[in-house]
């Protein structure tokens, strides 16, 4: 399942996102950019969150999560400079320095943190009392990087409110082609949990880092007009994921009863 899933985020859905922002962006370049940067960093916290609201196989959903960060963070650079280098100067090394900052370095530390506490406080009052409070600061980082992106274009977006629309009709083709390609793929091939985790496994893109990337390896005005799509990302995705819970039962079945040892006696 894990080597499907890549296939499909690495095989399948950037070259649906280039071959989006050429249909959509073809003058411009800068946007269609923004559109493969947000294809290109697959799953993220949230990809283990709805599996498991929607009742999938949250092992597999954590494998991918881990697997489809790292290989993320290696390949969009070389993804970007192959598909858009013609047309937008890509900084290679500027784009790995921040790679290695924003993905490689916290992933370190936050390991080294997670051990610490553990060591300090215990592993029971880590997972009661801890756990629970580093997702709220997370999503405070998140916000203000989109607020930032959004401030930076604020006379663009007052001048011409219609563009922020015209980014919804290619991110709902985007998200909509890749929640059904995903579930017929897991439909076919898999059990109802694995087909979950793999929905959500390459539906979910991790925007945040996408977004961080924009708004760092790029100039200050590239920057802005690159994040610009993957901000309005944010409001396709949610959406689209909640709405999936609601209907899973509905494409996969719902979730086969566990019989207790007792019950199966009878």
């Amino acid at each position: 399942m894990q080597l499907i899933t890549q296939l499909i985020n690495f095989g399948v859905v950037p070259f649906f996102a280039f071959g989006m922002g050429r249909l959509f962006f073809a003058d411009r370049p800068l946007v269609a950019l923004g559109l493969l940067l947000a294809s290109l960093l697959p799953t993220s916290g949230m990809t283990i969150s709805w599996t498991g609201f929607a009742k999938g196989n949250l092992s597999a959903a954590v494998k991918m999560t881990v697997v489809g960060l790292i290989l993320g963070s290696v390949a969009t650079p070389f993804y970007a400079k192959w598909l858009m280098g013609t047309v937008v100067d890509i900084p290679l090394a500027s784009i790995f320095r921040q790679i290695v900052i924003i993905v490689f370095l916290p992933m370190i530390l936050g390991f080294i943190t997670r051990i610490s506490l553990i060591q300090v406080v215990g592993v029971d009052k880590y997972n009661k009392n801890l756990k629970q409070k580093f997702p709220a600061f997370s999503t405070i980082g998140v916000l203000g990087i989109v607020f930032v992106a959004m401030a930076l274009k604020a006379k663009d977006i007052i001048a011409h409110p219609l563009v922020l629309l015209s980014f919804l009709i290619p991110l709902s083709i985007l998200y909509i082609g890749n929640f059904l390609m995903s579930t017929m793929v897991g439909k076919v091939f898999f059990n109802r949990g694995d087909a979950i985790a793999l929905v959500y496994g390459t539906v979910m893109r991790n925007l945040s880092i996408a977004l961080a990337i924009a708004m760092t390896a790029f100039g200050k005005e590239q920057g802005s007009e690159i994040a610009l799509i993957i901000a309005m990302a944010y409001i396709i995705q949610v959406q689209a994921a909640a709405w999936y819970v609601r209907f899973t039962d509905r494409i996969f079945g719902p979730k086969p009863e566990i019989k207790t040892r007792l019950e199966q006696s009878a």
